[in-house]
């Protein structure tokens, strides 16, 4: 999600200059606002790690947005002034950068979940057993155990793309969602059959 988070942080800090520069119609401003609340619940959501329905409903206000932002970009084009086209060809920037962001993430979910099924069906998709503490922390220790006995199968076998995917579910368990995501891609790569996958634990 890196790629989209970038894409809100540049949606906010357009709107703000919008908003604090631009002698905008109330409407246009509203427009902004209700931007930037879209902005904070696509942050929101993509925090909380929860499945389908929340990534449903979050492709659906994002395609929304990028339309209503795009369109905004073509009336602030029309404005005349240079400030109003420096911030209208920005706006028309911003839906190109955040749609191919967003195939890239749905393209990368598709491929796990491949891989998910393909897992299950083998009856070798890794079940979640960490212990938690009360306030549902993985308890370090357990943590640090799984990932000597996963890290060690896959310097054993390093172009097994099962043990790469296995050891992504482990980091993400733990909260390590940027190793989680370079090792989930070394799973894809080398599914793929590509050979030049990154293979550093």
């Amino acid at each position: 999600m890196k790629s989209l988070k970038i894409f809100v942080a540049c949606a906010v800090l357009v709107g703000l200059l919008t908003v604090l520069i631009l002698p905008l119609p109330t409407a246009s401003k509203m427009f902004v606002l209700v931007a930037l609340a879209f902005s904070a619940v696509f942050v929101f959501v993509d925090s909380t790690g929860k499945g389908k329905t929340f990534a449903a409903i979050t492709i659906a206000a994002l395609v929304l947005y990028l339309f209503v932002t795009f369109q905004r970009g073509v009336l602030l084009l029309q404005e005349g002034s240079l400030l109003a086209m420096l911030l209208g060809i920005g706006l028309l920037a911003l839906p190109l950068i955040g749609a191919w962001a967003m195939v890239r993430e749905i393209i990368f979910g598709t491929r796990i979940q491949r891989m998910a099924d393909e897992l299950m069906a083998n009856g070798e998709l890794p079940e979640d057993r960490l212990p938690r503490t009360a306030s549902g922390k993985i308890d370090r220790a357990a943590a640090d155990q799984e990932f000597a006995k996963f890290s060690q199968t896959v310097e054993q076998d390093p172009m097994n793309w099962k043990h790469w995917f296995n050891l992504s579910t482990l980091y993400g368990a733990a909260g390590d969602r940027k190793r989680a995501r370079q090792a989930m891609r070394t799973a894809i790569a080398l599914k793929s059959g590509k050979t030049s996958a990154n293979l550093s634990i």
